[in-house]
């Protein structure tokens, strides 16, 4: 190891040497070139300012470090003795690896100082040497200094670029976020209006009568739809001081929906009025109820200030189906009346028949196409005799009342020729079966002749009849009633003889009387057997009432699912007086009579 160097700087001759050893040293074991230089510039730096200061003694040390192995070079300077005014000694340290380089072992001790090595010129050359060295490290550094400032320039274009595009994306899905949102509020809106429509649709189907569609209306559209519904029908007659907006007159004209009111609309398939002094405050949409034609218009208040477009695309199909709806009621009215009128035209005047007393009722149905199969008939034989006849044809409506026409007929026609009820039945059953083979029918006949304490019957298929006798005992004709007339197989009926003493009551009826949906037709031959047996012979002699009586406990209601035909034959006690001709009714809610003559 390098002993250590004692030195007196006087002259810059000799701290030149002194940073020469120096340098050799600290090069000899291998210091790193950076911290070499900042040793040796601050030991220049502090040997001047000795030599200012009148000398330094200077003393150079190498010594290995105790820890990890390396070399310490320390100098330490002190003012001279003979310096007045002594300044605070310094000390400087560096550490070096620890590997002499091998020129240093050939070099031997060191020299005196009065022994130079190198001139002053060779010390400065050797000091820009370990300058230049460590300028080539400088620019090795600043070099890979530009090559990290490129990198960085680079890495920020690039996190610049990659900010920007997650900006991008960002916005990207906000977008997209706000796109599905609206989507999804399209798509309730959409199932909300197609939701109504199609409850609105079956409210406004569900009925066939003309005012129950009109009846509810606002309450389907009011408030959320509109403010207020308002419709004209063409065929009804003008209220007084009534006026249509010129919105419906023009709708009605042109049959086009048209929007009118103070904001313009933009509504497809809807025209725009041009905005006049008649515009209302309130926007209107105007839109004709066509089927085959235009049966009149719909008239509907915007809720808000203006009509929304989908909602206004769902008001004009809405209005479509309520056109429909309202064509069905008048077709069904039509057709219901047509059913009925012929159907009361074919009920016969009950006739005046020697001792027995007749009454009728016949009540059409309220709900649905019920109407048109049933009927009741009475009519006296050449012998003297009385058929009286009770029957009912499956189906309802036109035709059905067509064909009980040509049963009644055609059972009149087959009398003349016979008249027993088995035998009548039993040709009308082979009759319906060719002539008509897929409608079928229900009938129950009884002959009373004059002067005879019995009636015989004969029934196809139909409920059976009920007998009152003097001492109040009711008694169901339920003998084997053969099947319906009209079903495909070879049937021939049978006469059955029932006893009916004066006094005693025959009570004909058709289903619509006493069947129910919920509890069959057993209960309500009960019910009717029951109420007439609780009749007193004070009501049973005023045969009319007596009907009434019937009729209420099994129709208590206005609402009827069918027909209904009552047919009452009482056998008068001895010694009463037969007025002639009987009762005949159609019901309190009957506006037409039946026909007198008959057919």
């Amino acid at each position: 190891m390098i002993p250590t160097d004692v030195r007196k700087i006087t002259s810059a001759a000799e701290a030149v040497r002194a940073r020469t050893f120096a340098a050799r040293v600290t090069a000899d074991l291998g210091a790193p070139e950076v911290e070499r230089a900042r040793f040796l510039t601050a030991l220049t730096a502090r040997l001047g300012e000795g030599l200012g200061r009148c000398g330094t003694e200077l003393t150079l040390t190498v010594k290995p470090s105790a820890s990890d192995g390396t070399v310490l070079v320390r100098a330490v300077g002190e003012p001279m003795p003979s310096e007045p005014g002594r300044t605070p000694p310094w000390r400087l340290t560096l550490t070096c690896p620890g590997r002499p380089a091998p020129a240093t072992a050939r070099r031997g001790p060191l020299r005196p100082p009065a022994e130079p090595e190198e001139t002053p010129a060779e010390a400065v050359l050797a000091a820009d040497e370990e300058t230049a060295a460590i300028l080539r490290r400088l620019d090795e550094t600043e070099r890979q200094l530009r090559l990290h400032r490129e990198e960085l320039h680079q890495t920020n274009q690039g996190v610049m670029a990659l900010h920007a595009e997650l900006d991008a994306a960002a916005q990207t899905q906000r977008e997209l976020l706000d796109a599905e949102r609206a989507a999804r509020g399209e798509a309730e809106k959409a199932r909300r209006l197609l939701t109504f429509l199609a409850d609105a649709s079956a409210a406004v189907t569900a009925s066939l009568d003309q005012e129950d569609i009109l009846r509810c209306l606002p309450g389907l559209l009011v408030p959320e739809y509109a403010s207020d519904v308002d419709v004209w029908l063409f065929d009804e007659p003008a209220e007084p001081n009534s006026a249509h907006s010129a919105a419906a007159v023009t709708a009605a004209r042109l049959g086009r929906p048209q929007h009118a009111g103070p904001h313009p609309g933009d509504l497809p398939g809807v025209d725009d009025l041009p905005p006049s002094a008649l515009s209302p405050d309130r926007p209107l949409l105007c839109i004709p109820l066509t089927v085959r034609h235009t049966l009149g218009v719909l008239t509907l208040s915007a809720p808000g200030d203006h009509f929304d477009e989908d909602t206004s695309v769902m008001l004009v199909e809405l209005a479509r189906r309520i056109a429909i709806a309202l064509d069905n009621a008048r077709r069904y009215e039509q057709h219901r009346d047509t059913a009925e009128a012929l159907q009361r035209a074919q009920l016969t005047a009950l006739p005046p028949v020697e001792g027995l007393r007749l009454a009728a009722r016949y009540l059409p149905a309220t709900r649905g196409l019920n109407i048109g199969g049933d009927w009741y008939d009475a009519f006296p034989q050449p012998d003297g005799s009385l058929l009286t006849v009770v029957g009912d044809v499956t189906g309802h409506g036109l035709r059905a009342a067509v064909i009980m026409g040509q049963l009644r007929t055609a059972l009149r026609a087959y009398a003349v020729e016979d008249d027993s009820p088995a035998r009548i039945l039993t040709r009308l059953h082979r009759m319906l079966r060719h002539q008509q083979p897929n409608l079928y029918a229900t009938a129950v006949i009884a002959r009373f002749r004059p002067g005879d304490p019995h009636v015989v019957w004969a029934a196809a298929g139909h409920p059976p009849a009920l007998t009152r006798t003097p001492d109040g005992t009711v008694r169901v004709l339920d003998a084997r009633p053969g099947v319906m007339l009209g079903v495909p197989l070879p049937f021939e009926y049978e006469d059955h003889t029932a006893e009916l003493p004066p006094g005693s009551t025959l009570v004909l009826y058709t289903d619509g009387l006493v069947e129910r949906r919920a509890h069959g037709i057993d209960p309500g031959i009960e019910t009717l057997g029951e109420t007439l047996a609780a009749l007193g012979e004070a009501e049973l002699a005023d045969l009319d009432g007596c009907a009434e009586s019937l009729l209420k406990p099994l129709l208590p209601g206005s609402e009827r699912d069918d027909d209904v035909c009552l047919l009452l034959c009482r056998v008068p006690p001895s010694g009463d007086e037969v007025t002639a001709g009987g009762a005949v009714g159609v019901g309190e809610d009957a506006s037409v009579s039946p026909s007198p003559e008959g057919l």
